[in-house]
């Protein structure tokens, strides 16, 4: 059964009502009263009730970031929405509402209870994100595709579910069916499953369900495979040599270049485009120029990754290095901090149990003179390691600098992308030389073969095939150019941002460190001058 709308007014979810639900549903009493008055932080709240307020859009939210309990049943809400910010929600009521598809969840990874009970749901998907999801009703809705069962295996967690009310539940073999195709279920229904159950169910439905486990297995190894893939084509980023470790640059100089696929039907080009990718290679190889031209690539590719693991060592080292330091000065500064207190109580006591006017203002000022000397160490402690710190990140800055700029020089010269303009150089000339002689044969009648009507197009006179030749060789140049202008631009990017992130991150912790150090002495100075007017007036 789906709510309407009554004579009452839908209502927004505004910062009144929230407030109201806050308070009216937070500590009782003397607690309750002190939170009126000081009020209550939205981000605080770990438990919210908003049922039976005709409520029709979800929304205001935001604020909630620790929210695990959210109560919206018995609403007239539509969508499921603005639930974006609530990461830490574990369990979530939007049954009896208006909702007609599960959608707006993607984000609630914690998840393990969720009711839509009583909605106008005719399809169960969209939850993939819910992995630890242990709980689902989805009762009294339109469901009616048994496929929507088999979507739910993916749910590892799930032990208890409610289809009742849906016209799948009429189907014949219903609950043998999902007791089948979702083994690990406890609770169908809020019936607990029989064991004797599930073994029929197993046995009624073994092919079918052999047959689903095979196509699982091949599903999973795929997506394994491809997250593989990902994870591998991330490293090559990080070494900014990704696509270099085959033939795609060469690929991509053909993808565009009209003019040069017209040309490669000519019988001796397509010879040359065989030998093109290998021509980085001596002569005497006798590889195909397309085999050097990867093989050239290959370097660069494989020269990348032992560049980024050289990279890779040196900062981890650099992080070990200011780790180090930051530690040994904590600890130098807890020493310190640790003697001042123990002499720092004696004092306090001394105060309080002395008598004397005279004696007390003496203590006082050398308690006072103490709380000095421990801000002269700390910061001067804070001093020392700002400038070890200094000094570390600027050899750091120099190091990688220096990596990045060999990296980049080394690339471009010797292993190499001048090699690939060499080589699509020397294929210019040798596909310039064959579209000449090409001319010259049709010219003479003497070409035996006969050309696609685009490509004997560029034949008409020696300027349109210098021309079409020269197109092409320029596409190619260009493609390598940018490759190269790519792979230049990302690194000195990364090293840019990474020594601007590390010096950002000092600056940070010095501003930090140097506010505790204040916030702590100025405690202690506040807590002597408490003491100083109390024992004073006394």
């Amino acid at each position: 059964m789906n709510r309407i709308y009554d004579s009452v007014e839908p209502r927004v979810m505004d910062d009144d009502m929230l407030k109201l639900a806050v308070v009216e549903q937070g500590p009782q009493e003397e607690a309750g009263q002190l939170a009126k008055q000081e009020g209550i932080l939205f981000k605080d709240v770990l438990s919210l009730q908003l049922d039976f307020q005709n409520i029709l859009r979800i929304d205001n939210l935001w604020q909630f970031e620790n929210l695990r309990k959210l109560q919206l049943d018995n609403n007239i809400i539509e969508r499921i929405e603005g639930l974006e910010n609530l990461t830490q929600l574990v369990w979530l009521d939007l049954s009896f509402n208006n909702i007609e598809a599960i959608e707006g969840l993607d984000t609630l990874v914690n998840l393990e209870d969720l009711s839509l009970f009583s909605n106008r749901i005719s399809k169960i998907d969209s939850l993939d994100a819910l992995v630890k999801l242990q709980v689902l009703s989805l009762g009294n809705n339109q469901i009616n595709n048994k496929m929507n069962i088999i979507y739910l295996r993916r749910f590892k967690c799930l032990r208890t579910l409610s289809l009742s009310g849906n016209p799948i539940a009429e189907m014949e073999d219903y609950k043998m069916f999902i007791c089948a195709y979702l083994p690990d279920l406890v609770y169908l229904d809020f019936r607990r499953i029989d064991d004797r159950v599930k073994e029929l169910a197993e046995m009624n439905h073994q092919y079918s369900i052999d047959e689903l486990k095979h196509r699982e297995q091949q599903m999973q190894a795929r997506l394994r495979e491809e997250q593989a893939q990902r994870e591998k084509l991330e490293e090559h980023k990080m070494a900014f040599v990704e696509h270099l470790n085959g033939s795609f640059l060469f690929d991509s100089m053909y993808a565009e270049d009209v003019e040069g696929n017209k040309l490669s039907c000519l019988p001796v080009v397509g010879e040359l485009l065989e030998i093109y990718p290998s021509c980085f290679m001596a002569a005497s190889s006798g590889m195909s120029p397309s085999d050097k031209f990867v093989i050239i690539c290959m370097n660069i590719f494989e020269y990348g990754l032992k560049q980024q693991e050289k990279r890779k060592a040196e900062l981890d080292t650099f992080n070990e290095c200011i780790q180090e330091a930051i530690q040994e000065n904590q600890e130098q500064g807890k020493l310190r901090i640790s003697r001042f207190e123990e002499k720092h109580l004696l004092i306090l006591n001394a105060i309080r149990d002395e008598y004397e006017l005279p004696n007390i203002e003496k203590k006082i000022v050398e308690c006072s003179e103490d709380i000095t000397e421990l801000y002269n160490e700390l910061m001067t402690l804070e001093m020392q390691l700002v400038e070890q710190l200094e000094e570390s990140i600027n050899m750091f800055e120099r190091n990688i600098t220096d990596m990045v700029g060999l990296f980049i020089e080394n690339v471009q010269s010797l292993y190499t992308m001048a090699q690939c303009r060499d080589l699509e150089n020397h294929h210019h000339e040798k596909l310039l030389e064959i579209s000449i002689n090409t001319l010259e044969k049709i010219v003479k009648g003497e070409l035996d073969e006969d050309l696609p009507d685009g490509v004997r197009m560029l034949f008409v006179d020696k300027d349109t095939i210098v021309n079409a030749v020269g197109a092409s060789h320029d596409i190619h140049l260009l493609k390598i150019d940018n490759r190269e202008d790519e792979l230049v631009t990302k690194i000195n990017s990364w090293c840019t941002q990474l020594v601007d992130k590390i010096h950002m991150e000092e600056i940070m912790r010095n501003r930090k460190r140097v506010k505790e150090i204040n916030q702590y002495v100025d405690h202690m100075q506040s807590e002597l001058d408490n003491l100083e007017c109390g024992d004073i007036m006394d």
